[in-house]
């Protein structure tokens, strides 16, 4: 089924990540993996082809271009060829929103840049080791002293965590319990800076190539020209921010189970069993059928959402529903992809066997399944 939502630009930047990857990523995803993360230069080469920053206003070195059709373009490619990549997307569909809507001219000025260039990388500090889905959890704190924020607290599950040089931390900045979601705001902290320790990089069941990471601050002299956005307004604006998250989520979830599912239909056509195509058993037919079919349809809603985004309609709740739906529907994609392998499904070889431990965490980063269907549910008034 063809796609309506894409134009020729967003085909011609689909070109430009496809060859990048067969130049820049390819060649070095096994070592990047072998190693826990990659290379940071690639970040530097990714943004001279504008696979970086095209969303940032030109008068800060970016491409001048908010369209989110070309941030799924990049999510889409990078997942199809799988995570041992560079994550483009939390630049790009994350951190970059932050800085560009939220930053002062001079925070702009001073970090936009670089960003653009690749040359700074950002990540985004959230989740604690007691407190995932409920941010309201959030322990890590800072107290104003003066020109500077005193920032303690620890972080965990971090992407970039290792190769980051602009951290943004969600951190208590009121400490009344009665504050509730009033008591947070966002505070930049940068490479370097005295009290600032990365921690173990997580020895992760997927994605290996992603360094993820604890974070700890210990008496972090944050000044005061590092806050980001209003404070205490700090949950706001991760809600204003987290739709668009959850989307390019949905969007890798279905492009990455359907580069599987499109090796397997192929595997399906060659592998032989009992003297035929083991697709051709009514069972295994059945299982490719519904798979074709399920995919066509959840692109189609991620389409949909896709021009809600760049037509500003975009709501909470229908990101929510692609998140949860699209990435269960991904898993159970790659685990039936996995069975039609049979015995070298279970290979690292494959890419099915891959995809298979890599796919498991999207139902949980983002915001789990659960806490999508609750703020659907929510939503419906109950």
């Amino acid at each position: 089924m063809k796609r309506l939502v894409f134009e020729t630009e967003h085909e011609q930047l689909r070109a430009t990540a496809r060859d990048f990857i067969e130049r820049e990523i390819k060649p070095y995803a096994d070592a990047w993996e072998r190693e826990g993360q990659v290379d940071r230069e690639v970040y530097k080469k990714g943004g001279e082809v504008g696979l970086i920053g095209f969303n940032i206003p030109e008068e800060y070195g970016g491409g001048g271009v908010d369209d989110f059709r070309f941030n799924a373009v990049i999510v889409e490619e990078l997942t199809k060829f799988g995570s041992a990549s560079p994550s483009f997307s939390l630049q790009n569909d994350i951190v970059a929103p932050y800085l560009v809507s939220l930053g002062t001219d001079e925070q702009k000025q001073r970090w936009l840049p670089g960003f653009a260039s690749g040359e700074i990388i950002g990540a985004i500090a959230m989740s604690e080791p007691g407190a995932g889905s409920d941010l309201s959890g959030i322990k890590t704190s800072a107290k104003r002293d003066g020109d500077d924020w005193v920032l303690n607290g620890s972080k965990t599950f971090i992407s970039a965590g290792i190769n980051s040089d602009l951290v943004i931390v969600v951190c208590r900045t009121d400490p009344d319990p009665a504050a509730k979601h009033k008591a947070f705001s966002l505070l930049v902290v940068e490479r370097d800076m005295p009290g600032f320790e990365r921690g173990r990089k997580l020895d992760k069941m997927g994605q290996k190539a992603q360094d993820t990471a604890e974070l700890h601050f210990t008496d972090v002299r944050v000044p005061a020209a590092n806050l980001l956005g209003t404070e205490n307004r700090g949950f706001y604006h991760l809600m204003q921010n987290l739709p668009s998250e959850r989307l390019s989520i949905a969007i890798g979830a279905i492009a990455g189970a359907r580069a599987i599912y499109e090796e397997t239909l192929q595997y399906a056509k060659d592998r032989k069993a009992f003297g035929q195509p083991i697709g051709s058993f009514q069972a295994n037919r059945f299982t490719i059928a519904e798979m074709s079919t399920e995919l066509d349809i959840a692109e189609q809603f991620v389409d949909r959402c896709l021009a809600g985004v760049v037509a500003g309609e975009l709501t909470a709740v229908d990101a929510a529903k692609a998140k949860w739906w699209c990435t269960e529907l991904g898993k159970k994609v790659i685990d039936n992809c996995l069975q039609l392998h049979g015995g070298y499904g279970y290979m690292n070889e494959y890419a099915v066997a891959r995809a298979y431990v890599d796919v498991r965490i999207q139902t949980i980063f983002g915001g789990t399944t659960e806490i999508m269907k609750d703020l659907i549910g929510r939503d419906l008034g109950f």
